[in-house]
């Protein structure tokens, strides 16, 4: 049986997942429809999405629904996608502000096959926001852009105020979770954002489970620290389905505990460590009032 047919693992008792429900779950559901424009808190099967949305917020997901890469752990449709929609940064403005957002969070899947690999879309949005909404701080989550230095400084360029884009493994497991990336790459994604704009707050997130050793998590801390990260953000992964990378192990929440307590004292601004943690949890919280 290979890995990508092996069964599901049972959840250990500290996963629990709300079921999604409520009067803000609703309206946020409603108001993300409405739009048109697609959330990476459906796409990838947030565990949090629950939360997340009756706390009126959502981590909405450009350029479309399909994905030029296929990446081992994520549920997000591959294929051939679909040419840009140059009314979707306005669509995302409106949706932000019905939402009455103070912190959005915007990623989008891979377009490599797009000229500017989707970093002028990037910038438009967070314009569109920035226009409608001007007290809304925008996070950016991109790809790595094929470690195109002129693409992380179109979208730096544009009113943000964090740039996050995640490593999401150790290096040792980049070829089996991450087919089309390059660890250094992505480490200079985050080297060119701060480059660009020394003042701006750059983030990284890592899912652990997959097979890596502590101390190469440790590793990876101390390079995303000498690239100059603020913030990290630490979760279990979880298999979207049984044709997607098994789950290797699932950390206890005390293992969770202590990576946070050694990125803190590695000089991380911000660190989220928990099994249900993802890139964007709690995102309103990582940059100072």
């Amino acid at each position: 049986m290979s890995e990508a047919t092996a069964p599901a693992r049972r959840h250990p008792a500290w996963i629990r997942v709300r079921v999604p429900g409520g009067e803000g779950y609703a309206r946020t559901r409603a108001i993300v429809k409405e739009s048109g424009v697609a959330t990476v808190c459906e796409e990838a099967r947030c565990p949090n999405v629950a939360e997340c949305w009756a706390h009126g917020t959502a981590t909405f997901m450009l350029m479309g629904e399909t994905c030029t890469r296929n990446c081992g752990f994520c549920a997000v449709q591959h294929g051939r996608p679909e040419a840009l929609d140059p009314l979707e940064p306005y669509r995302l403005a409106q949706a932000v502000a019905k939402l009455g957002l103070r912190h959005a969070v915007v990623t989008s899947v891979d377009r490599d096959d797009l000229d500017d690999l989707g970093a002028g879309h990037f910038a438009a949005a967070v314009r569109a926001i920035r226009a409608t909404v001007p007290g809304c701080e925008v996070e950016v989550l991109t790809p790595d852009f094929q470690g195109r230095q002129s693409c992380v400084e179109t979208v730096a360029a544009s009113p943000i105020a964090v740039y996050n884009h995640n490593l999401e493994t150790v290096p040792r497991l980049y070829k089996r979770a991450r087919a089309g990336a390059r660890y250094e790459r992505s480490l200079d994604v985050l080297r060119f954002a701060r480059a660009a704009r020394p003042e701006l707050l750059t983030k990284a997130g890592l899912m652990l489970g997959l097979g890596e050793e502590i101390e190469e998590v440790l590793a990876v801390l101390r390079d995303l620290r000498t690239a100059g990260c603020d913030i990290i953000t630490l979760g279990q992964y979880l298999r979207p389905t049984a044709k997607h990378l098994p789950v290797e192990r699932y950390l206890d929440p005390s293992e969770f505990e202590e990576l946070g307590r050694q990125a803190r004292a590695l000089g991380f601004r911000h660190v989220e460590s928990g099994p249900l943690v993802r890139s964007s949890y709690h995102a309103w919280s990582h940059v100072p009032g």
